[in-house]
């Protein structure tokens, strides 16, 4: 039976992200969370994005990767330790196999090939680094690539020298890294105040993605901003059937439960159950109940997407656009059977009479429509900036605002003397500025998740700052230098930052 199409387009967008953990701890917060989402999340929706390219899918999505997530994805430390991280989960699930209690040998046996098919899996297309398997699916035209500024800072808060710094900067890593900048960005929190348009299209951004609400919940169509930039909105409606606290998907009893572990191994044993039922009293996971779930929640959700287009289109008289904006730490670090659900939903879709596009197509499509003036907003709690600026987290608004500061006019003096000469105490110092700024950190406190580290990080970040800056005021250039070589070897990312590109005189 031949399927009616339906007008419009849906886009899938991703964003990729997590702060800067090498170095900084491994359990219960640091390193293990990178480890964890590459395993769960990075791995297997990359495997579908492969698995969807040599079925000849194309434009399936726009897929943000931050540029200190790829920093993280190429660095060799972090590449070692994960294939290390990968071989302690196959050897923790042969010792649940072997160990005589319940449930524990079904549960070993089946972790054991999941850890065995990942690190087959990391050895063919991660052993390289990220961006080699970032890159074969940028040049198949599987995914549009989205960058973002060059650390996770909240833009609306940042000065405006460092804002446009980090965004030039963030585009030119990406480049480095994939071939190409993008002409796309998810914002760090799709955060926005007035005038950020007018800095992206200085840039070369051409899109962007906000929040439903900053478009009034008129997402049916992009909307212009500032000369050819268009604001794309996430709808609200369709998002929220996968990812709400109340009733999304990944909370149904079938699934595997997030929270429970077995603590012997390490390992997940438990299904949802229930939204009251207490970690001891869950259900051991049953992989054939949770696949039944899974084929009525991809049902579900294309069915919701064709009537939500066909419902918004006879709203505006036109095709709408329908987008639905996630975190892609979501697919299977947080809802384990998340993969499978991704890959299900993008061949379901233009079978049940769907076009599937990215925001590139979008835009290039004709689905944008007037003007917007686009005020303060971002994707956290209230839709404003509460999170990032609230009481809870005064004191690092605070500590960012003098940090900043401080970086900016000690780097400028610097350059005044440097002769056009790239300076490393410059780099360094404004490495450990964009370091205190993540936005992670004020989100950890405010949600109450792992609060201390975030603030340790913080505070180390500032204090690693201020005393680099301290040498190089007072003139104690030695000094100055082994301090930002110091640092730099405890985070060594972005080597191809370059303070002078800071200063309006400098041409590359």
């Amino acid at each position: 039976m031949t399927v009616r199409a339906v007008p419009g387009q849906f886009t899938l967008v991703l964003h990729s992200h997590l702060p800067w953990l090498a170095n900084h701890g491994r359990w219960p917060v640091g390193e293990e969370w990178l480890y964890q989402s590459w395993a769960g999340s990075y791995q297997p929706v990359f495997e579908v994005l492969r698995g969807l390219a040599d079925d000849g899918y194309s434009h399936c999505m726009s897929l943000g990767v931050t540029p200190v997530l790829a920093a993280q994805l190429d660095d060799p430390h972090c590449g070692a330790s994960m294939f290390e991280w990968l071989a302690s989960w196959q050897l923790r699930a042969q010792e649940a196999a072997l160990a005589r209690r319940p449930h524990c040998a079904a549960l070993g046996a089946r972790e054991f090939r999941a850890a065995e098919h990942a690190l087959a899996d990391f050895e063919t297309h991660w052993r390289h680094g990220g961006s080699a398997a970032l890159r074969s699916l940028v040049d198949s035209a599987t995914i549009e690539l989205l960058g973002g500024p060059l650390a996770h800072s909240f833009g609306p808060l940042l000065d405006p020298r460092l804002r446009r710094f980090t965004l030039t900067e963030g585009l030119a890593d990406t480049a480095l890294r994939i071939g190409d900048a993008p002409q796309g960005i998810w914002a760090p929190e799709c955060a926005y105040a007035p005038g950020m348009g007018e800095e992206y299209a200085a840039a070369g951004i051409t899109h962007f993605m906000v929040d439903g609400p900053a478009l009034r919940g008129e997402t049916a169509m992009g909307a212009t901003v500032s000369g050819d930039v268009v604001a794309f909105g996430r709808d609200l409606e369709i998002s929220y059937r996968v990812w709400s606290p109340r009733s999304g998907y990944p909370g149904h009893a079938a699934y595997r439960d997030f929270h429970t572990y077995d603590h012997d191994h390490g390992l997940k044993p438990a299904r949802v159950t229930g939204r009251g039922v207490a970690g001891p009293d869950k259900a051991p996971y049953d992989p054939d109940r949770a696949r039944s779930a899974l084929t009525n929640h991809v049902e579900d959700f294309v069915d919701r997407v064709r009537r939500r287009l066909i419902e918004q289109s006879a709203r505006i008289g036109r095709p709408a656009l329908v987008v639905a904006a996630f975190d892609t730490e979501l697919f299977g670090h947080w809802w384990f059977e998340g993969p499978q659900w991704l890959d299900a939903v993008l061949r379901r879709l233009p079978e049940a009479g769907v076009q599937v596009g990215t925001l590139a197509d979008a835009r290039a499509g004709g689905f944008v429509s007037g003007t917007v003036d686009l005020g303060p907003s971002s994707w956290g709690s209230g839709k404003d900036w509460r999170v990032w600026d609230g009481p809870q987290v005064a004191d690092l608004v605070a500590v960012n605002s003098e940090v900043v500061s401080t970086a900016l006019d000690t780097v400028a003096k610097r350059l005044v003397h440097t002769d056009g000469v790239r300076d490393p105490v410059s780099d360094q110092i404004i490495r450990e500025a964009l370091l205190t700024v993540s936005s992670d950190w004020a989100f950890m406190v405010s949600k109450e998740s792992a609060a201390q580290y975030a603030r340790d990080r913080a505070f180390t970040h500032a204090h690693a700052t201020r005393e680099i800056c301290a040498a190089a005021d007072r003139g104690r250039d030695g000094q100055a230098r082994r301090l930002a070589q110091g640092w730099q070897r405890a985070d060594n990312l972005f080597g191809a930052l370059d303070a002078r590109r800071l200063d309006p005189g400098y041409t590359r």
